[in-house]
């Protein structure tokens, strides 16, 4: 049983967007849970494991293939159509267009790193050149395929660096502010 309720059985869609080790994947995931609501968090990575390839081989095939980006942004936004969700992607505040709440989570290059290598282990100096083209190389496929810069995000409705805060924090920060907006009440 979720903590909180969608007010007059109406749909509520979050979309929760920012760059790799930002905590995209677990506030989405947290917020899912206590919402009660289905997570949709389908990116290169899951697209990855569907086709038997690593994550730099879809990277790698997308900076000429735009299919490999179309694919998941278009399935992501059909998904997140069909009820209510939380959609966790780099692009989410921009593609779902008709979200109830959009939300950026901000942290530094360093701060990222380490989390991704704690996630995934490694050499911390390649995991930030690594970290840096990819978003180099994801910004300008953003531009190319949508006319999106992704580093103008001021339109968001909670903009939260997850630096310093825990993703309890972070949860309790989107459900406080989806409390105060009415769109949902204590369960």
């Amino acid at each position: 049983m979720s903590e909180y309720k969608i007010k007059d059985g109406k749909k509520l869609r979050i979309a929760v967007s920012g760059k790799s080790g930002c905590g995209n994947t677990t506030v989405s995931t947290m917020l899912s849970e206590r919402l009660g609501v289905n997570l949709i968090n389908y990116t290169f990575r899951q697209l990855a494991e569907e086709k038997g390839m690593t994550l730099q081989e879809v990277i790698e095939n997308a900076k000429t293939d735009d299919s490999y980006d179309i694919a998941v942004d278009t399935h992501q936004v059909e998904l997140a159509m069909k009820d209510s969700c939380v959609l966790g992607s780099r692009l989410a505040i921009w593609m779902l267009k008709d979200a109830d709440v959009k939300v950026y989570l901000i942290a530094s290059d360093d701060t990222r790193a380490k989390r991704i290598l704690n996630r995934e282990g490694g050499d911390l100096e390649k995991i930030k050149e690594f970290t840096a083209f990819r978003d180099s190389q994801d910004s300008a496929r953003y531009m190319k395929l949508y006319g999106i810069d992704n580093s103008e995000f001021e339109f968001a409705d909670l903009k939260i660096d997850t630096a310093t805060r825990t993703p309890e924090v972070i949860v309790d920060m989107v459900l406080d502010y989806l409390l105060s907006r009415g769109l949902v009440e204590r369960a």
